[in-house]
């Protein structure tokens, strides 16, 4: 990582066609939005990108703002794990800048119920007509003090979790990528005979799969949550904030997802460290080619190696296979954007540059500029623009991932409970109990959705 720096400066396609023609022209999309304001400055605090790109991308569009506003941002891009620690501890000590990135799964939500966020609604309004519904409604987060929901968070990019597979070590362990079976358990299947086959040549340092089997950031927290969605336990937190651990269909899920992912572990099948791992530490083993497979948010792991184009299109990206009854599985959808906490001085400046960065033109140019890591969350844009579906196979893949098939939302727009559970890292210390406990997947998850019942407990949800 480079050191922090400080710059002053459910969709089908059918349904993304017909539900975006509220965008307008091309024309009336490059008119940005400037007020005229009285020029004042906004503090910013944004995390640091995966290729030198994405921050170059940001420091642009900052600079075109101050330009044509006469305000100014100032700017802070900072490594993303110091960036969480830094959030938490400026809304418990009071002295917050005027912009923060929600840097993981559970700022915005925890600190939505702790009403510590401004209101952001009217910057929302602004864009809401183009935006793909899921990122709207991310953003929509319940209020434990008003005890009503509100838009706390101006979505501004969005995520989910794609495969990223190496096709030249599929191929020296004796397979095909083009054989990849299409159904879940058949899919993840497939990677252990090539590992056994490397091992057959004496490539001892080569695993099967990548899995974040670790307590530490929000990758465990995603590929967990998506292993439960592919087995059924989809419901296991419902859109109005319901807990549903005495569901017998998602305990079986939660429990198969268990064992899932401990079990290759256990057989020697993904890397020993990954227990430790952070979450940039399997983009790295991955472009070490420690692993054939991983399963890592956003297309982080092909953008970091842009520049070398034989690592680049030697990686392939792919969404997920459908479930193990032969139907298209929900992907699992991140909103990432920017919060207002309370106590910012500049309010005003900073909600005018969150509504000229919130306009669908100059969102585009900013994650295009990004090399497309994260997804633009406006349909028609990524359906008329060749960047997206039709220059690249791995930004393909990602769209068809995030914004043309069956999605939802992270568990932690229903109930801000998730966020404390999911801080807990409930369902990896459920995986280690398996791993180093000798616990049964049943046994672990009955520990784990105790504590759930526990948490979710001091977190009513009232019904509008």
């Amino acid at each position: 990582m480079r050191k922090a720096e400080k710059e002053m400066t459910s969709l089908t396609r059918r349904s993304v066609l017909g539900g975006s023609l509220g965008l307008g022209t091309v024309g009336a999309l490059a008119r940005p939005y400037i007020a005229n304001a009285a020029a004042t400055t906004a503090e910013m605090w944004w995390g640091q990108g995966f290729a030198e790109e994405e921050d170059i991308s940001l420091k642009k569009i900052v600079a075109d703002y101050e330009k044509a506003s006469g305000n100014k941002v100032d700017l802070s891009i900072i490594p993303f794990a110091p960036l969480r620690q830094k959030a938490v501890s400026a809304i418990t000590s009071g002295v917050v800048p005027d912009i923060m990135e929600t840097a993981d799964l559970e700022f915005a939500a925890l600190q939505s119920w702790d009403d510590k966020l401004l209101d952001v609604g009217d910057i929302v309004e602004t864009q809401k007509k183009d935006f793909v519904k899921i990122a709207v409604d991310s953003s929509f987060l319940y209020n434990g003090i008003t005890k009503k929901r509100g838009y706390y968070m101006v979505p501004l990019r969005i995520t989910g979790w794609p495969f990223h597979i190496w096709r030249s070590l599929v191929e020296k362990g004796g397979a095909k990528i083009e054989d990849l079976p299409k159904t879940w358990d058949a899919f993840l299947d497939f990677f252990m005979p090539v590992q056994d086959n490397l091992r057959k040549q004496g490539i001892r340092n080569i695993y099967a799969y990548g899995y974040q089997l670790t307590a530490n950031g929000v990758d465990p927290i995603a590929t967990y949550n998506a292993f439960m969605i592919a087995y059924g336990g989809k419901d296991l937190v419902t859109p109005d904030g319901r807990l549903h651990t005495d569901d017998p269909q998602v305990r079986a899920a939660a429990a198969k997802a268990i064992e899932r992912l401990t079990t290759p572990f256990k057989k020697g099948y993904v890397p020993p460290s990954c227990v430790n791992w952070n979450d940039a530490d399997d983009n790295n083993a991955f472009h070490s080619k420690l692993m054939v497979m991983d399963f890592d948010g956003t297309i982080s792991t092909e953008v970091a190696v842009f520049k070398k184009k034989e690592d680049y299109n030697d990686i392939v990206t792919m969404g997920l296979p459908l479930g193990n009854d032969g139907e298209p599985l929900p992907a699992q959808i991140i909103t990432n954007g920017a919060v207002i906490p309370k106590g910012a001085k500049n309010v005003a400046p900073a909600k005018e540059f969150l509504k000229y960065l919130a306009q669908p033109k100059l969102l585009n140019e900013w994650l295009k500029g990004g090399l497309g890591r994260f997804m633009l969350p406006v349909p028609e844009l990524v359906q008329s623009d060749p960047f997206w579906l039709k220059e690249d196979p791995h930004r393909k893949s990602y769209a068809e991932l995030t914004l043309l098939g069956p999605s939802m939302p992270i568990y932690e727009v229903y109930n801000p409970a998730t966020a404390e559970l999911n801080g807990e890292h409930a369902f990896s210390v459920a995986m280690f109990d398996v791993m180093n406990n000798g616990m049964t997947p049943e046994q672990a998850i009955d520990k784990a959705f105790k504590r759930a019942e526990a948490i979710f407990a001091k977190y009513p949800i009232q019904q509008a």
